[in-house]
C-alpha cells in the first residue's frame, strides 16, 4: 500500500490520507484547514488528487477539519461513497449544509461592507452544494465490514464525540489503522475509545502530544466561573463546538443548577446546529455515557434561540445569563455577534472550553489581545477569557500512550504522528520514545509512504 499525507500533517487541520492499493484509491478522511492564514489558502487550490480516478471516502468523524472538504470534492464532480458511521452521517447532514451557509454569509458580509481583497468575494462552496454532497454518503455502524476494491475497512469506537471511529484497512497482506482523533478514558460524556488491534502502520494523532489535562473537576471551576460572573452582573459567553462539548456544557450546567451550585440563570444555546445535534446524541444513547433522563434533563436546562431574530432579542437581557453559541475557535458563528456587544464590558466572562489552534480569534484571544478584529473592526477587549479545563474530547499524550500499551502493541509497530502542531508532534514522539517505542516517526505534508 502506498499512503500520501496531504493534510492533518504537521497541523491540525486539514486531515486527508490518500491510501492507493493495487487498483484501489480511498480517501480517509477529507477535512477543511483551519487557523492560519497560509493553512486555510490550501482549501482554495485544486484538489491535492485526482477527484475522478478516487474510488471511495471513507471519515474518521463529522468534525470539520475531518469532513468539511467533502462539498469542494462534490464541486469537482467527486460522486462516489463516502463511508462514515450513521451517526457521524446525521451528523454532517447538519455540519456541512451550515459550514456552506456561514460562507455564503461571510461572503455576503465582506462584499457588502467592502472588507475583502476581492471585488466579488466568493464562499468555498454553497449551501446547496453541502447538501448535494449528502447523497454520497453510506452509512456504517461500527465493526461492519465493507470492501472498496482490494480494501477491506471497518470503524472502531475511539470516543472523542459521537460515531467517531479509528478506521482499519486491510489490504495486501497488511493491516493500517487511521486513529482518527481520539478520546479519554474518563470522558464525562464520551464511553472510552476501543483497543486496537494488531497493525502493520499505525497512523495517530497527537492533538495533545506535549500536554496533560488539568487534574481538576471542570464542574467545580464552571460553577466558580459562573458564580463569580453573576456577582458582578456579567454574562458568560461560551465560544462551543456544536458537537459534543455544547452537549457536554448542558450536562453540566444542567447537573450544577439541580445541585444547587450555581443558580438558576437563564440559559441559552444560540446555534441551530447544536440544537439539531443534542437531539442526535439523544438518538444514540448506546454511544455514550448519559441515559435518557439526563439526556432530558440536560436539554430542558437551556432556552434554544432558532431564528436570527431571537438571537438579536438577547441584547435586551440586562441580567446575569449564559450564552452557549459556535463557533469553538470563534472564528465565526453567532458567538461573534454577542462578542461585538460585549467584550468591551469588564463584567463580561468569555470562557472557552477546549483546544484553539493558532491563528484563530480564540488562540489570540487566550494570548492576551487587548483587541479582536470581528468583521472587518477592531474591539477592544476588557472580558475576563478563562480556559475550562477537563473538557477536551482529545486524550492527552498519557492516555494515548496507555491507550496503545493497553492494547499490546508490539514496540517495533510503526507509527506515523499526525493532527498536531509541531510541538505536540515532537512532545508524542519523545513520550511514545519512552514508551519504548522504536519505529515513532512525524508524517510530513504530501510525504508519501509505501509499506
Amino acid at each position: 500500500m502506498k499512503i500520501s499525507f496531504l493534510g492533518g500533517s504537521g497541523t491540525v487541520t486539514g486531515s486527508k490520507y490518500l491510501v492507493e492499493s493495487g487498483s484501489t484509491r480511498l480517501l480517509v478522511d477529507c477535512g477543511l484547514f483551519q487557523g492560519y492564514k497560509g493553512l486555510r489558502e490550501r482549501n482554495w487550490g485544486k484538489p491535492p488528487f485526482d477527484t475522478a480516478g478516487l474510488d471511495a471516502v471513507v471519515l474518521t468523524h463529522a468534525h470539520l477539519d475531518h469532513s468539511g472538504y467533502l462539498p469542494v470534492l462534490y464541486r469537482h464532480g467527486y460522486r462516489r461513497p463516502v463511508y462514515t458511521h450513521r451517526a457521524s452521517s446525521e451528523l454532517c447532514a447538519i455540519l456541512l449544509p451550515d459550514s456552506g451557509h456561514i460562507q455564503e454569509e461571510d461572503a455576503r458580509y465582506y462584499a457588502r461592507h467592502g472588507i475583502s481583497r476581492h471585488a466579488s468575494p466568493q464562499p468555498l462552496y454553497t449551501q446547496k452544494e453541502a447538501e448535494d454532497c449528502l447523497a454520497n454518503f453510506v452509512p456504517l455502524g461500527f465493526e461492519e465490514a465493507v470492501d472498496v476494491g482490494d480494501i477491506r475497512l471497518h470503524l472502531q469506537s475511539a470516543g472523542h464525540i459521537l460515531g467517531a471511529g479509528s478506521v482499519v484497512l486491510k489490504a495486501e497482506g497488511k493491516t493500517v489503522i487511521f486513529s482518527g482523533d481520539v478520546g479519554r478514558p474518563d470522558d464525562i460524556f464520551m464511553q472510552a475509545p476501543k483497543l486496537l488491534p494488531p497493525m502493520d502502520l499505525l497512523v495517530l494523532e497527537s492533538t495533545y502530544g506535549n500536554r496533560l489535562h488539568e487534574d481538576t473537576d471542570p464542574s467545580e471551576q464552571l460553577a466558580g466561573v459562573v458564580n463569580e460572573t453573576v456577582r458582578k452582573g456579567g454574562v458568560i459567553l461560551i465560544p462551543s463546538f456544536a458537537v459534543g462539548r455544547a452537549q457536554t456544557l448542558m450536562f453540566i450546567i444542567s447537573r450544577l443548577i439541580a445541585e444547587g451550585r450555581i443558580p438558576a440563570l437563564p440559559v441559552y444555546l444560540d446555534s441551530p446546529m447544536a440544537i439539531d445535534v443534542s437531539g442526535i446524541y439523544c438518538r444514540y444513547a448506546d454511544l455514550h455515557r448519559l441515559d435518557a433522563d439526563q439526556c432530558h434533563a440536560m436539554c430542558d436546562v437551556v432556552t434554544y434561540t432558532r431564528t436570527v431574530e431571537e438571537s438579536k432579542m438577547l441584547a435586551g437581557q440586562n441580567f446575569p445569563h449564559i450564552i452557549i453559541a459556535g463557533s469553538g475557535m470563534a472564528t465565526g458563528g453567532r458567538i461573534l455577534h454577542h462578542m461585538k456587544r460585549l467584550l468591551g464590558d469588564y463584567k463580561t466572562t468569555v470562557l472557552f472550553t477546549g483546544y484553539q489552534a493558532g491563528g484563530t480569534r480564540g488562540a489570540k484571544m487566550l494570548q492576551g489581545s487587548g483587541a479582536v478584529k470581528i468583521h472587518g473592526q477592531w474591539i477592544p477587549n476588557r472580558a475576563r477569557t478563562i480556559v475550562l479545563d477537563g473538557l477536551s474530547g482529545h486524550g492527552d499524550y498519557k492516555n494515548m500512550g496507555d491507550w496503545l500499551v493497553r492494547s499490546k502493541l508490539p514496540e517495533d509497530t510503526s507509527i506515523q504522528l499526525v493532527h498536531g502542531d509541531p510541538d505536540a508532534l515532537e512532545g508524542m514522539r519523545d513520550h511514545l520514545g519512552r514508551l519504548e517505542f522504536r519505529q515513532v516517526a512525524i508524517a510530513e505534508h504530501n510525504q508519501i509512504l509505501v509499506i
